[in-house]
C-alpha cells in the first residue's frame, strides 16, 4: 500500500510541476496502465509474493504513479474549464452571488471571494476573488458598507483573468489562485446598482465562514490594541492576515512560525482533550459502555473534534493531515485493525491528495508531512524508550534537522536557534495559549482574552531575544533539487537508530548543501535581472564580486510592498547577502515603495539616490547617501557604471517633477552596454542628447517610464539604437503602458522586445558572447500560464 501511495504521490508531483498537462488520450493511457499494473500486482502479490517481492513492489509503484499523473491531469483539465475569456477582461459584468469566505479589511477597503450565482451572459467563473476598495471621497466610501461571510449580493464588476509576478523562486500568485479555485480576480466598481440581497444565505460552507467572522470580530473587541492579537485569531480561525510582518519575520528567525498556525499539535490537542471528556464521562454510563467501548467513542469524538476545528480554521493541509490521520485511527479502531503509523500517515496523505491534488504546489504541505514522518522516524526503531524529556528532545532533534534540506529550498532560511524557541513556545503555546483561545471563542470572556495574550506576551520575551542574536539564522541560496535530495537522504540516514552502519556518513551529506554557493558572472561580465513587481520597477545587477539594487518596486499598501515580498525573498534565494551599492532613481512610490523594507532587510554599503533630505529611506542611508548626479562614475570587476543625469543642478528639495530627478545610469560590461533610463521624460531625453549624445548608443535599453507616451522621442530611439528593450510593466495596468506608439517605434527600430507582465522577470547575460535575456515564465513553464 505505501509503495502504491508514494507513486500517487510521484505521479501528481510530475503532473503539477509539468510544462504542460498531459493529453486526454495520455491521461486515458496512463489510467490503463494504472489498472493493468495494479491488477498484475495484485495478483503476483496474492500467489508469488515470495518469489518476486520486489516485482509486486515495483508494479504497485507503477500502478500508483500511472494513477495520480492521470487523476491530477483530469482535475486540472477540470479546474482550467472554468476561465474567463480574454474578451471579457477589463469589462464591466453584473453579478449575483455569495461571499463565501471570510472577508479580509485592508488599508484601502476589503478583499473576499465571491461565488458568482448569476453573472451578466454565463461567461464568468463560479467562484472569483475581489476587491472592493474604499472611495476617495464619503459619498464613494458610502457604497462599501459592511461585507460578511454569507450575504448575497447584486455587484458590477471589473475582471481579469488569473496573473501574477512570476520571479525565480518567487511565490507563485497563479498557483495558489489554481489551488482555491479562484479562476478570475478583480474589483468592484463604484456603481448605484451595488447593493445586498440576503443578509445571510445558509449552507455548510457559509456557516463555518460566519462562525469564523464572528469568533474574530470577537478578540479584535477584546484586544483592540493588544500586540499579539492576530496570533490569538490565527490560533483559534486560522487566518493570519492580521500578524504583522515583524511577527512574521521573528517566528522564521526562531523557527516556531508552525506554531502560529493550526498545526497537527493543536488540532490533535484539541482531539484529545475531547476524547478524554468523553472517554470519562461514557465510562461513568454503564449503558453506554455496554453498547460501544468507551476507548471507541472516545476516538471516534476526537476525531469528530478534530474535523470541526479543522473546518474552522480554513482547512489548510496540515489540518487536513491531521484531521485524516485521526479518523483513520478510529476507524482502525472501530473495526479493530492495525493503525501501524506509517500506513495511517500515508491514507492521510492519499486523502489530502485525492481532495485537493495542488497541495503539492503549496510549502506547508511538504513540511507538514516531513516532519510527521522525521516524528515517526525518530520513534521507531527504539529496543528501550527513554524518558519524556529525552524522547522530547529526541523528536526535536530529529525534525530540526531533517527540515533543514526543505527549508532551504523553500525558503532559502532556517532557524538555529529553532530547538531552544520551540522548547520555549510549544508547551506554553499549544496547551495554555490555544486552549484559552479557542474557550474566549466559544465563552467570549474578557479574561480568558486578556491571560491567553499576557501568557503569549510573556513565552514571547525570551524568543525575541533568541531571534535577536546574530546568528539566529542561517540563510542560503536556493539549492539544486539533486544537492537537497542526496541532503534529504542523508538525513534520513542520519537519524536512523542507534546502530545503523554509518550514520555519520548521511549527516556529512548535509555538507555541499550548506557549502554551495551559485555562479557569479566572470570578471568583466553582468548579469542583470529585471524583477517582476507589477507596475514599478526593480533591477538587479550583479558583477564577479558585486551587488547593486536599481530601484525596489512598489509598496501595495501600507503593511505591503514589494520589497519585502519580492526583493528580498529573490536576494536570497540568489545567495546574496549585502548590496554594495542601491540605486533609488526618484521618490515616486513604484521605484522606491520598497526601498524601506530593503535597507531595514539587509546590510546595504551605500545609497545613490535624488531623494528629497526628508524621504524615510534617505533619512535610513543617513550618512551611507550619495547624491546621483551627472558624471559619478566607478568600476566593480571590470564593469564600469556612469551615471549621466540629473545634471548637477538638479535639486531634490525643490518643488518639481519627480520623473524629471529620475537617476539615469549606463553600464559598460564585455565591450557591450546596458542603459537604465527609470522614468526620464522628453524633456530628460532631450537633456541627455544635448549632454553626449553618444553615450547613449546601447545594447540593451531599459525602456524609459515603462513605456509611457511621454517618453521614448523618436530622437532618443535612434540615439540608443538597441538590439533590445525591456518593458517593466504591470498586468493590465491602468496606464496602458507600453503606449501602442512607443512599442511600434522602438521595434521600428529593429530592437527585439520583452515585458515582465507577459513573460516575468527578465534575467539579462551581458559577457563575450553578447547580449541574452530570458523570462522566468520561459525558463520555467507552468501548465497554468497564461490559463
Amino acid at each position: 500500500m505505501l509503495m502504491s501511495i508514494s507513486g500517487f504521490l510521484v505521479g501528481v508531483v510530475s503532473c503539477q510541476f509539468g510544462a504542460a498537462l498531459p493529453a486526454p488520450s495520455c491521461q486515458f493511457a496512463a489510467a490503463v496502465l494504472a489498472a493493468g499494473c495494479g491488477l498484475a500486482g495484485a495478483l503476483l502479490y496474492r500467489s508469488s509474493r515470495e518469489r518476486w517481492p520486489g516485482l509486486a513492489l515495483v508494479l504497485s509503484m507503477l500502478a500508483g504513479l500511472a494513477a495520480g499523473y492521470a487523476y491530477a491531469g483530469w482535475r486540472a483539465e477540470l479546474r482550467l474549464a472554468q476561465s474567463l475569456p480574454g474578451d471579457w477582461e477589463g469589462r464591466d459584468v453584473a453579478v449575483t452571488g455569495i461571499v463565501a469566505t471570510l472577508p479580509q479589511n485592508f488599508g484601502r477597503g476589503v478583499r473576499f471571494v465571491f461565488e458568482v450565482e448569476a453573472p451578466a451572459g454565463g461567461a464568468v467563473p463560479r467562484r472569483i476573488s475581489l476587491v472592493w476598495y474604499r472611495g476617495a471621497d464619503d459619498d464613494e466610501a458610502g457604497l462599501l458598507g459592511e461585507v460578511h461571510a454569507g450575504e448575497r449580493w447584486h455587484l458590477l464588476v471589473r475582471l481579469k483573468r488569473p496573473h501574477g509576478n512570476v520571479n525565480r523562486h518567487g511565490f507563485d500568485y497563479e498557483a495558489w489562485l489554481l489551488e482555491q479555485d479562484l479562476r478570475a480576480t478583480g474589483y468592484v466598481r463604484a456603481d448605484a446598482s451595488n447593493r445586498r440581497l440576503d443578509a445571510f444565505v445558509l449552507s455548510p460552507g457559509t456557516l463555518v465562514e460566519r462562525l469564523r467572522e464572528v469568533v474574530r470580530s470577537r478578540f479584535q473587541a477584546a484586544l483592540p490594541d493588544g500586540r499579539y492579537a492576530g496570533v490569538l485569531i490565527a490560533l483559534a480561525i486560522g487566518d493570519q492576515r492580521a500578524i504583522p510582518q515583524e511577527q512574521w519575520s521573528l517566528f522564521a528567525r526562531t523557527g516556531i512560525a508552525h506554531l502560529v498556525s493550526i498545526s497537527g499539535l493543536h488540532v490533535t490537542m484539541v482531539a484529545a482533550l475531547c476524547a478524554a471528556v468523553i472517554g470519562a464521562i461514557w465510562r461513568r454510563v454503564p449503558a453506554l459502555a455496554l453498547r460501544v467501548p468507551a476507548q471507541q467513542a472516545a476516538v471516534a469524538t476526537g476525531a469528530v473534534a478534530a474535523g470541526g476545528y479543522a473546518l474552522l480554521a480554513g482547512w489548510g493541509v496540515p489540518a487536513q493531515r491531521t484531521f485524516a490521520m485521526l479518523a483513520w485511527v478510529a476507524l482502525a479502531l472501530l473495526l479493530r485493525r492495525e493503525a501501524a503509523p506509517f500506513r495511517v500517515l500515508g491514507l492521510a496523505l492519499l486523502g489530502v491528495l485525492l481532495l485537493d491534488p495542488w497541495a503539492v504546489l503549496a510549502p506547508g504541505f511538504w513540511l507538514s508531512f516531513g516532519a510527521v514522518a522525521l516524528l515517526f522516524l525518530a520513534g521507531s526503531g527504539r529496543l528501550a524508550a527513554g524518558g519524556r524529556i529525552r524522547e522530547a528532545l529526541r523528536a526535536q532533534w530529529a525534525v530540526t534537522v531533517g527540515m533543514v534540506p526543505a527549508l532551504l529550498v523553500l525558503f532559502q532560511q532556517c532557524s538555529l536557534v529553532s530547538p531552544l524557541a520551540n522548547g520555549l513556545a510549544i508547551p506554553v503555546v499549544s496547551f495554555v495559549v490555544t486552549p484559552l483561545a479557542l474557550l474566549f471563542s466559544v465563552f467570549p470572556l474578557q479574561i480568558l482574552a486578556d491571560v491567553a495574550h499576557a501568557v503569549l506576551g510573556g513565552v514571547m520575551l525570551p524568543v525575541e531575544w533568541l531571534g535577536g542574536l546574530p546568528y539566529a539564522q542561517w540563510q542560503q541560496a536556493a539549492p539544486p533539487f539533486v544537492l537537497a535530495l542526496m541532503a534529504t537522504l542523508g538525513c534520513l540516514w542520519a537519524l536512523l537508530p542507534v546502530g545503523t552502519p554509518a550514520r555519520w556518513l548521511g549527516a556529512s551529506m548535509l555538507l555541499p548543501l550548506l557549502a554551495w554557493h551559485p555562479a557569479r558572472p566572470a570578471p568583466g561580465a553582468l548579469k542583470m535581472t529585471v524583477l517582476d513587481v507589477g507596475q514599478g520597477l526593480a533591477v538587479h545587477l550583479q558583477t564577479a564580486a558585486h551587488d547593486l539594487l536599481y530601484d525596489a518596486g512598489p509598496a501595495f499598501s501600507a503593511d505591503a510592498n514589494s520589497g519585502e515580498r519580492i526583493v528580498l525573498p529573490y536576494l536570497r534565494a540568489q545567495g546574496v547577502r549585502r548590496l554594495d551599492s542601491v540605486v533609488v532613481t526618484h521618490q515616486d512610490n513604484d521605484h522606491a515603495g520598497g526601498a524601506e523594507a530593503v535597507l531595514g532587510g539587509i546590510p546595504v554599503a551605500e545609497v545613490r539616490s535624488s531623494l528629497p533630505t526628508a524621504h524615510p529611506a534617505r533619512l535610513m542611508a543617513a550618512d551611507r547617501h550619495l547624491p546621483c548626479r551627472a558624471g559619478d562614475a566607478w568600476e566593480w570587476d571590470g564593469v564600469r557604471f556612469r551615471v549621466l543625469h540629473p545634471g548637477a543642478e538638479a535639486d531634490a528639495d525643490r518643488p518639481r517633477k519627480t520623473n524629471n530627478l529620475s537617476c539615469v545610469i549606463r553600464v559598460d560590461a564585455a565591450g557591450h552596454s546596458v542603459l537604465l533610463t527609470s522614468d526620464i521624460e522628453a524633456s530628460d531625453e532631450e537633456a541627455l542628447l544635448a549632454r553626449d549624445p553618444g553615450a547613449l548608443a546601447s545594447d540593451l535599453v531599459l525602456a524609459p517610464h515603462h513605456g509611457s507616451r511621454t517618453s521614448s522621442t523618436p530622437a532618443f530611439v535612434a540615439a540608443t539604437h538597441p538590439a533590445w528593450v525591456l518593458f517593466p510593466v504591470g498586468y493590465r495596468n491602468r496606464f496602458h503602458h507600453p503606449n501602442p506608439e512607443v512599442w511600434s517605434r522602438w521595434s521600428g527600430a529593429g530592437a527585439r522586445m520583452a515585458r515582465t507582465d507577459a513573460e516575468g522577470a527578465l534575467e539579462v547575460r551581458v559577457d563575450a558572447e553578447g547580449v541574452q535575456v530570458e523570462g522566468a515564465r520561459a525558463v520555467a513553464p507552468r501548465y497554468w500560464y497564461g490559463r
